[in-house]
């Protein structure tokens, strides 16, 4: 689907807040950022929270780069140290209310999926945990109330 040249217009309805996450499918943190993030879109509600598009971002589409505008507040969520998301959203010239890495954060280890290959790979659901999706689930939905 070709992109439109239609411009963003700032009286279109949004959401209250945007988390940018880093999806990492290669690894377990990747993974559980993105479930997390997921599911408190799914208890929070898309009028309080949505999850932006870092492709969007990066790449400059109106659309996306307005919603951002009208965002009270962004949120990036990252597994790793490497924090792609925090530096996509940086780089496109937005400020982070708050930045989430749930090797610092939440204390998780980050596995590489491709580790296993050849091996004993696994559902790519054996890799993450209830547990860690939970925790950072909790830490996202804190970040979009407010809250310490």
């Amino acid at each position: 689907m070709a992109q439109t040249n239609k411009h963003w217009n700032e009286s279109m309805p949004s959401h209250e807040n945007i988390i940018y996450t880093c999806f990492g499918g290669l690894s377990n943190t990747g993974l559980t950022a993105g479930l997390a993030s997921l599911e408190a879109v799914k208890e929070l509600g898309l009028a309080k929270v949505s999850i932006g598009c870092l492709a969007g971002l990066s790449t400059k589409i109106p659309q996306v780069i307005g919603k951002t505008k009208t965002a009270k507040k962004v949120i990036t969520v990252d597994g790793c140290p490497m924090e792609c998301s925090k530096k996509v959203v940086e780089e496109a010239g937005f400020d982070i209310a708050k930045s989430i890495v749930l090797v610092r954060d939440i204390g998780m280890k980050k596995k590489a999926l491709h580790k296993d290959i050849g091996k004993d790979l696994k559902p790519v659901m054996q890799y993450v945990s209830e547990e860690d999706i939970g925790k950072a689930k909790e830490l996202i939905i804190k970040s979009v109330l407010g809250e310490k």
